[in-house]
């Protein structure tokens, strides 16, 4: 096997291909990276039973062949090539590998025990690519990173027609965002639970193309889910188990709403944070005068700051006082990709919503394309 490609193109695939490898493989094939040319280019792929990774390019070649290469160290290599076209060849069981004046000599591993990499499931339909890859940034950051609580650490995805809505939670915050997308079926209803932190990787890598081509296959022993989209492709097993009855969680009206401008309401959580000791809260007061926000306690540093809001409370002359997460709530402020954030609340010890800004023409009862909810944090005293 011989072949000349593009450095470049080379180094974004393998790249992209080797980071999902796995850090300790039952295998150790599955530390390579399989290259295959073919009639249609040069394939690179990577697998470990739960995530397989295929990138196409097109390269010059007279002879097919296939070669299992370590992938780390080649994408070690191919980041710090020279600007120049690449020439890889076959040699026994090595690999040499020239770029101008740079050669390297890989070994290859035993391409006979690689496993088989997984057929993409059936096609469900398909979605801009920017607008998958914003939609997922906005709900995997709910996700859960507890590995012992895996049904948390994925994204739900509902299907019902032309609507994808996608939802996480951790227990403390739940996202959720709806958006169309044009379906292969369009009496099509079905659910999958997707690992979030595969999720997010694939819609960022996606985005080169103009379009993402879902393919899920939820039926038979294990279910698994497709993403295809500018010469990539990858599959990832579904998660197992219950999601949370989220949408219970959702309040269908408020009793009080705050509307804020977006930027400096993150800019001063930043600073009056600054004082805040681990995990301790932020402590926001809204009032027609405003909102106030602290932290700090009385035996440590103190901060407080004022801003503009439009509120919409009860008539009392006391401030609606209630506390976040810093964190939490700036992760919530930085999703709604809005210039003025809507914060909706039922009561200072329930759940808060955020969205964006309210629309004149916003049509009742039907609920903004994101919502962020935060768990309120318990003031003492």
């Amino acid at each position: 096997m011989e072949l000349r490609v593009d450095r470049d193109a080379l180094a974004d695939a393998v790249v992209w291909t080797a980071r999902s490898l796995p850090a300790r493989p039952p295998m150790q094939v599955l530390l390579g990276l399989l290259l295959e040319v073919g009639d249609e280019g040069l394939e690179i792929s990577g697998f470990d039973y739960e995530v397989s990774s295929r990138v196409r390019l097109d390269v010059t070649s007279d002879e097919a062949g296939k070669v299992l290469v370590p992938g780390r160290l080649l994408s070690d290599i191919v980041r710090s090539l020279p600007a120049q076209p690449v020439d890889l060849r076959v040699e026994g069981t090595r690999v040499v590998l020239t770029c101008g004046p740079a050669r390297f000599t890989l070994p290859t591993l035993p391409v006979e025990d690689y496993p088989a990499l997984p057929a993409m499931p059936a096609t469900a339909g398909t979605l801009g690519s920017d607008v998958f890859a914003a939609a997922v940034a906005q709900v995997a950051l709910a996700a859960g990173r507890d590995d012992t609580l895996p049904v948390l650490t994925g994204v739900r995805f509902e299907i019902e027609g032309d609507t994808l809505t996608l939802a996480a939670t951790d227990r403390y915050r739940l996202a959720v965002r709806t958006l169309p997308w044009r379906p292969a079926d369009a009496d099509v209803s079905t659910t999958a639970l997707v690992p979030a932190r595969t999720l997010s990787e694939t819609a960022r890598a996606l985005t080169a193309g103009p379009e993402v081509t879902l393919a899920l296959a939820t039926g038979g022993a294990e279910g698994m889910i497709g993403f295809e989209g500018a010469g990539r492709r990858t599959t990832s097993r579904l998660l197992e188990g219950e999601f949370p009855k989220y949408r219970s969680l959702l309040p269908s009206e408020s009793t009080a709403v705050a509307e804020i401008a977006t930027a400096p309401f993150a800019e001063a959580v930043k600073r009056v944070a600054l004082v805040a000791a681990r995990n301790a809260p932020v402590r926001l007061g809204f009032s027609t005068d405003g909102v106030v926000l602290e932290a700090g306690g009385a035996d440590d540093a103190q901060a407080s700051e004022q801003l503009e809001c439009t509120w919409e409370g009860s008539a009392s002359g006391e401030p609606f006082q209630i506390a976040f997460n810093p964190q939490y709530l700036l992760d919530g402020l930085g999703a709604v990709d809005s210039d003025t954030t809507t914060l909706s609340f039922t009561g200072p010890t329930r759940p808060a919503v955020l969205t964006g800004k309210r629309d004149a023409d916003t049509v009742p009862g039907v609920p903004a394309e994101y919502r962020y909810l935060l768990m309120p944090v318990r003031l003492s005293g």
